[in-house]
Parts: C-alpha cells; sequence; structure tokens
C-alpha cells in the first residue's frame, strides 16, 4: 500500500524548553520564512526540525537551531550597513 503525498509535504517540529508545535507547509521557501521567524529575536523556541515528504514517507531533511538563525539574521544585518 502507498502513502497518498501531503497537500504540504514540508513539516516542522519547533522545540525549545516551553514548546513543541508542529506545522505543515506547501514549499521549501514558506518552510523556511517559518523558521526565520519562529527562530529569531526572543522566542522560546531553540530548534526545528524539518522534514519532506519523499517516496511514501516523512524524512529528515535538516535540524536548525536559534543560534544559527540569529547569527545569521545579525550577519545579514551588518551587510546592509
Amino acid at each position: 500500500m502507498t502513502a497518498k503525498k501531503p497537500s504540504k509535504p514540508w513539516r516542522v517540529t519547533v522545540t525549545g524548553p516551553e514548546v513543541e508545535a508542529s506545522s505543515s507547509f506547501t514549499s521549501e521557501a514558506k518552510t523556511y520564512a517559518f523558521i526565520r521567524a519562529t527562530l529569531g529575536g526572543g522566542s522560546p523556541a531553540d530548534t526545528a526540525k524539518i522534514e519532506q515528504w519523499e517516496g511514501g514517507l516523512w524524512r529528515w531533511f535538516e535540524t536548525v537551531t536559534a543560534d544559527e538563525i540569529r547569527a545569521a539574521q545579525t550577519t545579514s544585518r551588518d551587510t546592509e550597513k
């Protein structure tokens, strides 16, 4: 039996000391926009596990930490000046 591809083939599970939540997205771009917004700033979340639907299964794609997002945002602001 083959599992049907979901309409939102990207899934993010955000975790931290006070949070654990999952959200699904239609594209990789929307997934990463959500992660940047969720892990940036003063969010209590500290990790986002990204999964992609592939070959009938959810497969691990990447794990991103809040430190990585904040460092990238700081670098981006520094280069804009």
